[in-house]
């Protein structure tokens, strides 16, 4: 029996290596596989930059392990992590009761972790069986803690509810997924926030738009449990929203200037309106933005899921609610500014917090602004919205790749995650 030729020896183990995806010198050897500038083999399918990839990997969903989540702020993407945060704080909130109940802790002592958890700042002397509530510093803490619950929730519900839901309904293409995602998450967001607003308002003398009620009983420093809770899960929610897209933990959008103004518009609306005690005029705008998004959600999910009819039924609807509460409803509330400001009582038409008032003459500018900024992102939203029903995202976006099927590096290996690499 004749021995096998070194040279057929060597060349089969260059073919083992380069056959072999899991070897860091796959790709390498044979004498059909061109070096190129970048490393690529011309031809491959859904080739990915290395700035691609280190993108994808700032978007995935996969937990780097805590402490490396909680210092890259990946914690908003990777559900595993936020909801870990969660469970240490209650946890911790728990542990301190139980310590008190065993007298190990006075029972005078403040549960460090209950602003957190639950709204604070209880008026003393209200009612126990109608308790109101004022705003204070604690209530930072309470935003902080739900910023990590909206990051939850959202990943929750986007990964785990509405994925393989597209999935099931044939979108192929992961970065339709996605989108599909998080449509779905914000038509389950914006139809609970606005019965939630509806509640709120219903509870006021400002239900459905009496304006005049803005001002007549101003200040509103004692609220509802109701109010304030809502008031500060908006804050949560949008204060989450303009994170992710100002540290770039999703994939860009062609829109991202309107976004981060809309959020930061939002944002100034709730900070001012809650500061200077005019909640009901707050309760008014967020009905008026979560109404008319429910719509546009569900028209976007139509359209993913290419229901044709359906989708322009849906659309025809977005279009008529929301002309009507982001641009009529707006305009009546900028009217309302403009024009019954004078009716504040005159105790309170003054900068004085430690009574609980603020609005001086110029305050009328400082309301009415923010207000007349978002009717102008409205407009811009609607000439957008009105010219198709697709997300705006960047058009490098979508690596090619159907769900299910792992894309491939510059090298034609399946990707894998940044723990993976560094573990080989």
């Amino acid at each position: 029996m004749s021995r096998p030729n070194a040279k057929q020896s060597n060349q089969s183990m260059l073919q083992n290596i380069e056959q072999d995806v899991s070897h860091h010198l796959t790709g390498s050897f044979l004498p059909p596989t061109p070096i190129t500038p970048l490393g690529f083999r011309p031809g491959s399918p859904a080739l990915l930059t290395p700035s691609a990839l280190k993108a994808l990997g700032r978007f995935s969903s996969d937990s780097e392990g805590l402490w490396s989540d909680l210092k890259s702020m990946r914690w908003m993407r990777v559900p595993a992590s936020s909801f870990k945060m969660i469970l240490y704080l209650v946890m911790l909130y728990f542990n301190f009761r139980w310590l008190q109940s065993w007298n190990l802790i006075p029972d005078t002592w403040l549960n460090p972790f209950e602003p957190l958890i639950f709204i604070s700042h209880r008026i003393p002397d209200s009612p126990p069986d109608d308790p109101r509530y004022q705003k204070g510093y604690l209530d930072l803490l309470f935003i902080a803690f739900y910023v990590i619950v909206w990051s939850f929730i959202r990943q929750a519900i986007t990964l785990y509810a509405f994925h393989p839901l597209a999935r099931r309904c044939g979108i192929k293409k992961s970065a339709k997924v996605d989108r599909f995602g998080e449509q779905g998450y914000a038509l389950t967001y914006f139809s609970v926030m606005s019965i939630l607003g509806l509640g709120v308002m219903s509870q006021s003398k400002t239900w459905w738009y009496q304006t005049a009620h803005f001002w007549l009983e101003y200040p509103y420093w004692q609220m509802t449990p109701l109010m304030k809770s809502y008031y500060l899960l908006h804050s949560a929610y949008w204060t989450q929203q303009l994170l992710v897209l100002a540290l770039g933990l999703e994939k860009p959008r062609k829109d991202f200037t309107e976004l981060v103004v809309h959020h930061i518009v939002t944002l100034w609306l709730i900070g001012w309106s809650y500061l200077i005690n005019l909640t009901p005029i707050g309760n008014a705008v967020f009905l008026s933005m979560d109404a008319s998004d429910v719509f546009l959600a569900l028209s976007k999910l139509c359209n993913y899921l290419r229901l044709e009819q359906t989708k322009n039924i849906s659309f025809a609807w977005f279009i008529v609610v929301w002309t009507y509460f982001r641009h009529w409803l707006n305009i009546v509330m900028l009217w309302s500014v403009w024009t019954e400001f004078d009716l504040i009582p005159d105790f309170a038409k003054k900068w004085s917090p430690k009574d609980g008032v603020w609005l001086v003459h110029w305050m009328k500018y400082q309301v009415f602004i923010p207000m007349f900024a978002l009717q102008i992102v409205n407009l811009f939203c609607a000439l957008s919205s009105t010219t198709g029903l697709d997300d705006e995202r960047s058009d490098d976006e979508d690596d090619g790749h159907e769900v299910g099927k792992k894309p491939l590096n510059g090298h034609g290996e399946a990707k894998v995650s940044l723990r993976q690499r560094s573990q080989k």
